[in-house]
């Protein structure tokens, strides 16, 4: 993994994202297909709304692949939200996950947020650890039906 470099997204991006969620959700959990299109949204919103000095998409490469991405986006001035977090199979377990964290956590500090939140489902298991590992804390957990499965949806936060 020393090779992948962070960068940051760019529009052309936005349909390998959405596609990258969508596949990778229904393989591993049996979403529908309403999460890519949440993703879809969600990228829609940032290419044309975000602000470039406070928030941030990276994408993780390595040659001309693809392997990864994280969001730091503003939901008040002094919280940001961590999103589209993703790695894809052939990237986990190499340290890649912590340094998209941890490069995503650094902007939100640096860009004068004072504390970050993200949403998830329980069975995203290592990025909960990951998560924890870092400093964060679990905050809600409801069940929930979401994206055609019964899922156990989180909150958890972090002060930078």
């Amino acid at each position: 993994m020393s090779q992948v470099i962070l960068r940051r997204f760019e529009a052309d991006d936005v349909d390998w994202l959405v596609e990258q969620h969508g596949t990778l959700y229904a393989q591993a959990e049996g979403f529908d297909d309403s999460f890519g299109e949440l993703v879809a949204q969600i990228l829609a919103d940032f290419v044309n709304e975000h602000d470039p000095d406070r928030e941030r998409g990276w994408i993780a490469e390595e040659g001309a692949q693809r392997l990864g991405s994280i969001f730091c986006v503003s939901v008040g001035p002094k919280t940001a939200k961590l999103r589209l977090f993703l790695l894809t199979p052939q990237a986990r377990g190499k340290g890649l996950g912590k340094r998209l964290l941890q490069t995503c956590m650094d902007f939100a500090r640096d860009s004068g947020y004072t504390e970050m939140v993200l949403w998830t489902h329980e069975s995203h298991r290592a990025a909960c650890a990951l998560y924890a590992k870092f400093g964060w804390q679990l905050v809600d957990s409801k069940p929930v039906r979401s994206f055609g499965v019964d899922l156990v949806e989180q909150s958890w936060r972090i002060d930078l």
